[in-house]
């Protein structure tokens, strides 16, 4: 019974552990003192900083990155929200900055259009591929059985190597 405690107190521990690991990284990037008074604003620049890239990770929203550069984008996307900019005018206004790569999902564009264009042309090409592998499985020719004379040789080739 005690093993079987201790057994149980050990996988207990090694789980709690790992519970830092299962909560969202969000929880710990935005920092309290970032963080707007007025409840709707607060919502406005969390939405907004759901779809800006943190340019220090690349591939998290700044929301979620805890990158000292992510950090300032928050507090500037509050503070011109509390400057009274909309939406649209503080997405600008961070293009303006650092280009579109600051947007998650940049708009379709003349120069966006490989980003947006290579996911759909790789599925494509896929496709192509298996259907021609698919055409060429069926048109394998069928087997030709052996004449006697192959038949003979290979009884003899198999009885020179010992093989039955």
């Amino acid at each position: 019974m005690r093993r079987a405690l201790k057994k149980y107190v050990q996988i207990l521990f090694v789980m709690a552990a790992f519970v830092p690991l299962l909560v969202p990284s969000a929880v710990f990037a935005v920092e309290p003192d970032e963080m707007l008074s007025d409840p709707a604003l607060e919502a406005r620049a969390r939405a907004l900083s759901q779809g800006l890239r943190c340019l220090v990770c690349q591939n998290e929203s700044i929301d979620d990155s805890a990158a000292p550069l992510a950090h300032d984008i928050r507090v500037l996307v509050r503070e011109r929200i509390k400057a009274g900019d909309s939406d649209q005018q503080v997405i600008n206004f961070l293009v303006a900055r650092y280009g579109e790569f600051v947007l998650l999902k940049p708009p379709l564009s003349w120069h966006t259009a490989a980003l947006w264009g290579f996911p759909p042309g790789l599925l494509l090409i896929g496709v192509v591929v298996m259907i021609v592998m698919a055409r060429r499985r069926t048109n394998v020719p069928a087997t030709v059985a052996l004449t006697p004379v192959e038949e003979a040789r290979v009884e003899e080739l198999l009885r020179r190597e010992g093989l039955p």
